[in-house]
């Protein structure tokens, strides 16, 4: 029994992807079954519309800032986190998840009422601000589950041995975080690279790739937007995986260094 329930909680959570993959290949725009044919028809005429493909740039540009900035300040925070005690830290995990809570309509609306009070006109800067923003907390959540078994007495041990602040820095401290740094700095990319609700109040005139596939979506339904999704998925997929190696060549290095000592 708990093998069929697996099973059937698998199909519930991929098939709808699975239908969207099949039918970026049906080679005519009824979306119905029998599939009459595969083709890549849709693939190439989406890469060539020049919307789409700007649209993709922008939230590749977008996700990549956000990533950079949102590492280097939740990381800063991280290791703030880690010299906290008591009632500190514990307040200071609270107020970081809170905004974890918030639904994405109010912060697009508050981010939209903030920018038009200091006259910022909306534009992907003010989308990768809102995205930072958006993302700070989750990735502080997933340092956390790192910085609560960080042994400080490394880097104490570092500093009798004669190394200065910088150096134990540099070679104790971001060595035993970085693989879980790398893995939130992932995980942040997809977030702002699948923003959609945030995105809609901060936006400008450019337009992000969950934007244009939404704006498809309102004129009509064709297996373009599936080829949209699936390049989509297809790249989060290369992202992930790009990650995982790097976490495998740190693990890798660990070892050899581990073998060494």
């Amino acid at each position: 029994m708990l093998k069929t329930y697996l099973g059937a909680y698998l199909l519930f959570l991929f098939a709808p992807i699975a239908i969207i993959v099949l039918f970026s290949f049906h080679s005519t725009p009824a979306l119905t079954f029998p599939i009459e044919g595969l083709s890549l028809r849709w693939y190439a005429t989406l890469l060539e519309k020049p919307d789409f493909l700007a649209s993709l740039w922008n939230s590749l540009r977008v996700g990549f800032f956000t990533s950079i900035v949102t590492t280097f300040l939740g990381t800063l925070a991280a290791l703030a986190l880690i010299r906290l005690k008591g009632r500190s830290k514990h307040a200071f995990e609270i107020l970081n998840f809170a905004p974890i809570g918030l639904p994405g309509l109010f912060l697009g609306i508050a981010l939209v009422a903030l920018y038009a009070a200091i006259d910022l006109p909306r534009s992907l800067l003010t989308v990768t601000i809102a995205h930072v923003l958006f993302t700070l907390p989750f990735f502080v959540e997933t340092m956390r589950s790192r910085i609560n078994y960080f042994d400080q007495s490394l880097e104490e041990a570092a500093r009798d041995l004669g190394a200065t602040q910088m150096e134990t820095f540099r070679l104790v401290t971001i060595p035993i975080l970085a693989p879980t740094i790398v893995g939130a700095a992932i995980l942040t990319f997809a977030l702002s690279f699948d923003e959609f609700i945030i995105t809609v109040f901060v936006s400008g005139n450019d337009t992000t790739l969950p934007l244009y596939i939404w704006s498809m979506m309102r004129r009509t339904v064709d297996p373009s937007i599936n080829a949209a999704s699936v390049l989509a998925l297809a790249l989060s997929i290369l992202v992930l995986a790009a990650g995982g190696f790097s976490l495998w060549l740190q693990r890798r290095r660990a070892v050899a260094i581990r073998d060494d000592a």
